[in-house]
């Protein structure tokens, strides 16, 4: 994987929105944080724009081809050395196929998370790693001096990734070394039969996902489990699963089973048999806590008793 050249005071970040609308407010925010680290910001056309899909149930900042003009300009302006995506959503996924050919010839670092797995899918179809972290909102409401906006600095800037947590007691003890690939669960279960498929046997795979229930999550895992993926992988991190209900149970049990972790405990019934190392309760996903990862990195994944460590090596 080539990994893009560091980072220099001065240098150029464009902000752009590849899905959904976002609150300007954000990009505000954002761009102060950027100036403050002593980078120049550029904006995208649409960054700030509104564009309701035809069927009126979808607002993206601009149209797919908007939205991939943006995108392309920022990739073959040579003074962008990254790109900040303001914010996930939906429809990133439509640019992937015509952007493919101006990513590869323009490796620069990119940085987002959620609907933005699929650009990173496309990153790494070219070969090239790219940053899975926090975007516009986060650099707004959490400041420059947030240890996740802290990190992300780091690795824009030449640092390596190292990140220790907490143990948690779904957890799966052991160690392994492999390439680091995720994002997106329901995103990544969406790739899985095109060229874009990141999930491959001897990877250390990460997942989060918001607002998917607890079975519709089992089944994208079953569909690794079907394909043999799942069993072959060097190791999986368990990110967060926010904001998810399980229609399948009476509204009056929801908060039992959310206060039995009922998520957490099912992907381990998955994989206990496998005998890989498992970390859950990760700082990944849509909570403040998102801690930036290398996608494609080679990792050092250890699980132990007294804490999860995750090491660029």
């Amino acid at each position: 994987m080539k990994r893009p050249a560091p980072l220099q005071a001065g240098d150029k970040v464009a902000i752009v929105s590849p899905a959904s609308t976002i609150d300007p407010a954000f990009i505000d925010g954002a761009t102060q944080v950027l100036r403050g680290w002593d980078f120049e910001v550029i904006e995208g056309a649409h960054a700030r724009g509104h564009h309701v899909a035809a069927s009126g149930a979808i607002t993206f900042s601009g149209t797919a081809q908007e939205r991939l003009t943006d995108l392309r300009e920022a990739f073959e302006n040579c003074k962008v050395k990254a790109i900040l995506c303001s914010r996930g959503g939906y429809g990133t996924l439509q640019l992937l196929d015509p952007l493919q050919e101006v990513i590869a010839r323009n490796p620069k670092w990119v940085i987002g998370f959620s609907d933005i797995t699929a650009l990173h899918a496309a990153l790494h179809r070219a070969g090239i790693a790219s940053i899975h972290g926090l975007m516009a909102k986060h650099l707004t409401e959490c400041g420059a001096t947030d240890p996740c906006s802290e990190a992300l600095h780091r690795l824009l800037t030449g640092g390596s990734m190292h990140i220790e947590v907490e143990p948690h007691p779904c957890n799966i003890t052991g160690s392994a070394t492999g390439q680091l690939v995720g994002g997106n669960l329901a995103l990544l279960h969406s790739l899985l039969a095109t060229p874009y498929n990141m999930i491959r046997p001897g990877v250390v795979l990460f997942i989060e996902d918001i607002a998917e229930a607890i079975y519709r999550t089992q089944r994208m895992l079953l569909s690794l489990q079907l394909s043999g993926i799942l069993p072959q992988l060097a190791g999986l991190v368990v990110g967060q699963f926010t904001r998810y209900r399980d229609p399948l149970l009476p509204e009056q049990e929801q908060e039992q089973t959310l206060q039995r972790s009922a998520m957490y405990e099912m992907i381990r019934e998955m994989v206990a048999p496998y005998g890989y190392p498992v970390a859950f309760n990760f700082p990944i996903g849509h909570v403040n806590r998102n801690r930036p990862l290398v996608e494609g990195a080679q990792v050092k994944f250890s699980v132990d008793s007294e804490k999860v460590t995750l090491t660029e090596i």
